[in-house]
């Protein structure tokens, strides 16, 4: 896209509603993206603390960048994703059942529901979108222990300009 400055590819201007205005091209999304798995893998060693340092560092320069653009839906859903991702990252570094059903009734899991969860052979990733682990590792959680939330992140940038 030229623009009055020279060519930026990463940069889509819009006209949405009679509004001019510009979104992240796909590839810098994409990109984005996959620097946030690699971050969260699951074989990436290193605390959780360390993890969620490195992971608020990508994206609060990310959204510094880009945080003029209009992407209030992608940010929403890579929010989604990422929690997704580390609440898949916890469930494996719990690694033993006795360990999982422990840490489900410390964070307030009745005793059914976490030795269903805990003994079950299903995937990390699968059990990582279960109900389950959702009530025992909530957004708030991740929140308290160090993980920013790009949505206030990008409302604040946003609201700045």
């Amino acid at each position: 896209m030229w623009c009055n400055f020279g060519y930026i590819p990463w940069v889509q201007y819009t006209k949405p509603h009679g509004k001019v205005g510009c979104r992240p091209s796909k590839s810098a999304k994409y990109r984005f993206k996959d620097k946030l798995r690699k971050l969260t893998s699951r074989k990436q060693p290193g605390t959780f603390e360390e993890i969620t340092k490195k992971v608020n560092q990508v994206t609060t320069g990310w959204i510094n960048y880009y945080g003029i653009a209009r992407m209030k839906r992608f940010i929403e859903k890579t929010q989604q994703w990422l929690n997704h991702r580390l609440r898949q990252l916890i469930w494996k570094r719990w690694k033993k059942p006795k360990t999982k059903y422990r840490m489900l009734r410390k964070y307030g899991i009745n005793h059914a529901d976490a030795m269903k969860s805990a003994y079950s052979r299903k995937g990390y990733w699968r059990i990582s979108k279960s109900e389950i682990l959702h009530q025992a590792i909530t957004k708030e959680k991740l929140t308290k222990w160090g993980l920013k939330d790009i949505s206030q992140l990008y409302e604040l940038r946003y609201l700045k300009d």
